[in-house]
Parts: C-alpha cells; structure tokens; sequence
C-alpha cells in the first residue's frame, strides 16, 4: 500500500523505520518541529532526519490543518495514513482522506489510558500489564476500532524506561501486522468498549510531587514511573528539593503522621506513608537513593544524618 506516516519523537522513528523495512511504500512523512518540553526532549529520535536519509518528503508541522498540507496529501494519493505519538488533532478530512483510513499506534492497550503518558500513569496505577494497540482513527481521540494489540507484562522492579522499551519493540510487529489484515481486505475490526474507557493528560511538574498521605506501595511505583531520563519524584527536606531516586516498600509497619523522617530500615531511611498511617498498620517507603537540591546522589542512609523531621510535599 502507498502510506503517509505521521509521527514523532522515538515512537514515530520506530514505526517509519518498520514501514521502510516492509512491502509497503512511503509516499509522505509528517512530524513536529523539535521541542524543549521536558518531555518531548525524552525518546527524541527524528522521524524527519530518518525520512530524508531514505528519500522520503517530509513536511513540519505543529498541526494539520493548512490547505498546502491538505493539497500534499491529496498529491500523495494515499491507501492509508498510518500515525504514532502524532501530538495535535487531525481533522476528519484528513484521517478520511486515504481509501483505507488512518490507522494510528497508541502505546497503551486501548480502551484504557487513551491520551497521553500512558506507560508512567499505568505503572503508577499497579497495572499488571501494557501494550500496544493499532486501531482505527475516528472521531473521538484514541476511540476507534482495534485492528491488532499486543501486551506484555509489568514486572514488579520494572521502571517506566524498562516497559518504553517493552513496548517500543511491540510498534513494528503491531504495525505491519495490523497493514497485513487491511491490505488483506479486512474491514470488520474489534470494537472498543466505552464502558472501559480512561483518558489521561500529560505529565508536568506537579504530578512528580510525592504526596505522603498516598500508600507506600502507589509511592514506591511513582519512583518507579519517574525513573531516569524522567523527571525525578521529588518532596523537600528542610526546604529545600529533595529528589528520590530510589525506594522500596519497607518491610515493617511504622505509624504516624505522614511524611516523618522515621526509621533506618536495611539500605533504606523510612519514611511514614498513607493517609491512615496513625493507626499503625501501613508500611512506609524505604528510600534508598537521593539527589540533593545542587545536583548531589548518595545514599539515603548518608543523606539523613539523623531521623527526625519530615519530608514535606512543599517547601
């Protein structure tokens, strides 16, 4: 099939480089200028230096939404667009365009955690598992029929760089796959379940802000979901930013007001959790790892000098 692929950053790289290695031609690429966002600066491989090394046209765009785009694609003649981690909404006129439609990747398994950051929301949740979902591009954002999916699991260390690169490895298989069945000429495809649906926005700053009255368990995954190249989890100590690297739940039960500075534990300094920790029965968060407000890692063990105090979720 002729194809016109838009896409950004490592998850657009990946899903044109398993479209280049396939039967199927690449007429058009559209990508997003490079960005500064936090974020979006993280998995940067460039979809538009990959096109242009293989020939390919390639046009920049924050949104598709311009006649010149418009009139490209019509030239293009398209069978089919296919998108990933495209950041804008595309209009019906061009997600209809294609005699087949536009079929977008969307790295959650759909219906849950349409939207964005669906790997670190996931993790942060306890989800047992994660995916990658090929689906139909209708109306509503990340709504439309399942074409293929495919999940693997969560494991109980993993970060949030260790399922990216799960599901990274899922866009070519998910990808061609899903272009076998259409190009087959299927048209009948998995309906979504509404009833199941959740959509979630972007991280920022303020979703990487440990709030100690949340169980030590749902901390320890937040740590996890906010491993390196991502935004650290942070509290402050003594008023000034305190970054956690690293924690593990602890292993005993340890009552009193969330946020205390209470206890060495093994590797780790514990630290009160949960909004009922009063009643003694929760366990805390053990950290074992942080980076001070001047860029210092060390041990949380070196950290704290003594217990005592609080972490608090502002200065």
């Amino acid at each position: 099939m002729r194809v016109v692929m838009f896409g950004y950053q490592t998850w657009g790289h990946r899903t044109l480089q398993a479209l280049l290695d396939s039967e199927h031609d690449v007429v058009l690429v559209v990508t997003h200028p490079k960005s500064e966002h936090a974020y979006e600066k993280i998995w940067s491989d460039s979809v538009a230096d990959l096109a242009e090394e293989h020939g390919v046209p390639v046009l920049i765009r924050n949104r598709p939404d311009d006649e010149e785009l418009f009139e490209r694609l019509k030239a293009a003649d398209p069978d089919i667009i296919v998108a990933n981690n495209w950041r804008t909404w595309i209009p019906p006129r061009i997600f209809g365009l294609p005699r087949h439609g536009t079929l977008n990747i969307h790295d959650s398994l759909l219906p849950k955690y349409a939207g964005f950051s669906p790997l670190i929301w996931a993790l942060i949740n306890g989800e047992p598992e994660v995916g990658v979902t090929a689906h139909m591009m209708d109306d509503e954002l990340d709504a439309g029929d399942i074409v293929r999916q495919e999940a693997v699991p969560v494991g109980p260390k993993d970060t949030a760089t260790d399922l990216f690169h799960k599901t990274v490895d899922l866009i070519a298989p998910v990808t061609i796959g899903a272009l076998g069945l259409i190009a087959a000429g299927q048209t009948e495809f998995t309906k979504q379940d509404r009833s199941r649906a959740s959509f979630f926005h972007k991280r920022s700053a303020e979703d990487i802000r440990i709030d100690w009255t949340w169980p030590a368990e749902d901390l320890e995954r937040l740590v996890r979901a906010q491993s390196e190249p991502y935004p650290s989890a942070f509290a402050f100590h003594k008023g000034k930013r305190l970054e956690v690297l690293a924690a593990v739940v602890s292993e005993g039960r340890y009552g009193g007001t969330p946020g205390r500075v209470f206890y060495r534990e093994g590797e780790g300094v514990v630290i009160v959790a949960g909004a009922d920790a009063r009643t003694g029965r929760n366990h805390g968060l053990a950290i074992t790892r942080v980076r001070t407000e001047d860029g210092r890692e060390l041990p949380a063990t070196e950290y704290f000098t003594t217990m005592g105090g609080y972490l608090t979720s502002r200065p």
